[in-house]
């Protein structure tokens, strides 16, 4: 089957090319009853929009348009379907380039296994970072649908180029990332991360990021064993993110160089609840949620395309060129990536909260969808204004 669907009970299915008319999804799964619109969606995709300083200058409005599943503001329980259109395309750098694959994108991968007569070469096509569009619009649902556990995700930039924040880092703190231009945990680090930004556009390159999620209020029992472990499948949905070359949960392998007396999480009683005491292993043991909030990493890869003279193929000929890759494209991935890191985090648990039946699969009632607009007002308030939670 094409590896254009990801999840179970909660099911998306993307669909749309860089340079083409539009991006979309298909959310499939999603209980009748859930206030959704198109408001709501656009205020997620707000935090990945390019075309702002330091982002790819490609100036798109990424307005989502609800084409089924929702009827009077509220979802029907049939699959929602979300498009998002292309309004700012230009294709004519890559007419120039269709010959000689840009090295570190999908280009010759691409015309291995479909045939160079079939590859959309117009940025990329299907593996360029526009198709996340649709998963972030796919996560909006996601992330509302999870305030009826009052679980909450949140990401941010760790690190810049080497360039690591290294204090300690609280739930506050990724949350209030969502605020800053360039998505540091720590608000100080901003300037930091703008100066390595200016010298690599300055230098006609680019640098990665290190991204660091944390999700507060996890439910324990998520996860099924023994291959649909909760750890499997986070990471699954985070590696498939174009660009996203790295995948670490807890201490990760940070565990590699420790031992075990020094990494055994001990189990303490808090308020007659049992709990972790370090939280070791990000939250999911076994692969099961423990309730714990869920910490993991991933590494996001410098932008292939860069102004830098590089060494390619010409494919018609086999003769090595040298090009300087044109077109629109970020310095630096991660920081619009972490919206996309945690669209896929939030689709993740809410499959997998349906399946445990923790989430209704039918419908919800009156009373979950006043709990879930409440929580969802007091969530998109902290974003915009990056004051904690009381």
């Amino acid at each position: 089957m094409p590896g254009n669907s990801f999840g179970k009970m909660f099911r998306i299915t993307t669909f749309g090319e860089s340079h083409g008319p539009l991006i979309g999804v298909v959310v499939d799964g999603v209980p009748a009853g859930l206030p959704i619109s198109e408001d709501d969606i656009n205020f997620e995709l707000s935090f990945r929009r390019p075309g702002y300083a330091y982002t790819s200058p490609r100036r798109e409005q990424d307005r989502a348009k609800i084409v089924s599943g929702v009827f009077n503001g509220r979802t029907t329980g049939a699959p929602i379907a979300i498009v998002v259109e292309n309004t700012d395309v230009d294709s004519s750098y890559y007419e120039k380039m269709k010959y000689t694959p840009r090295p570190g994108h999908a280009d010759l991968p691409y015309i291995f296994r479909y045939g160079f007569e079939n590859w959309d070469y117009r940025g990329g096509g299907r593996a360029s970072g526009r198709e996340t569009v649709a998963r972030v619009a796919a996560g909006a649902i996601a992330k509302k649908l999870l305030m009826l556990l009052d679980t909450k995700v949140a990401g941010c930039v760790e690190a810049v180029d080497g360039t690591r924040i290294k204090e300690g880092i609280t739930f506050e703190d990724v949350l209030k990332s969502r605020c800053r231009r360039f998505r540091a945990c720590k608000e100080e680090y901003e300037v930091t991360f703008q100066k390595i930004l200016e010298e690599a556009i300055k230098e006609g390159d680019s640098v990665g990021a290190l991204v660091r999620v944390v999700v507060d209020g996890v439910p324990r029992g998520l996860g099924e064993p023994v291959f649909d472990k909760l750890k499997a499948d986070l990471a699954k949905a985070v590696m498939s993110i174009p660009a996203v070359i790295g995948f670490e949960l807890g201490i990760g392998f940070e565990a590699a160089y420790k031992r075990g007396s020094e990494v055994s999480d001990e189990l303490i009683v808090v308020n007659g609840d049992i709990r972790w005491r370090n939280n070791f292993y990000g939250g999911i043991v076994g692969g099961i949620s423990t309730g714990e909030q869920i910490v993991f990493r991933c590494v996001f890869k410098p932008t292939s395309s860069i102004r830098k003279p590089i060494k390619t193929v010409d494919i018609r000929t086999l003769e090595e060129k040298t090009i300087v890759v044109e077109g629109r494209h970020d310095p630096c991935i991660g920081i619009r990536g972490v919206a996309v890191v945690e669209a896929m985090t939030a689709i993740t648990l809410v499959d997998h909260a349906i399946r445990s039946g923790l989430i209704p699969s039918t419908r919800l009632s009156q009373k979950d969808v006043d709990v879930v607009e409440d929580r969802w007002k007091r969530y998109r308030e902290i974003c915009q204004h990056g004051e904690g939670y009381q």
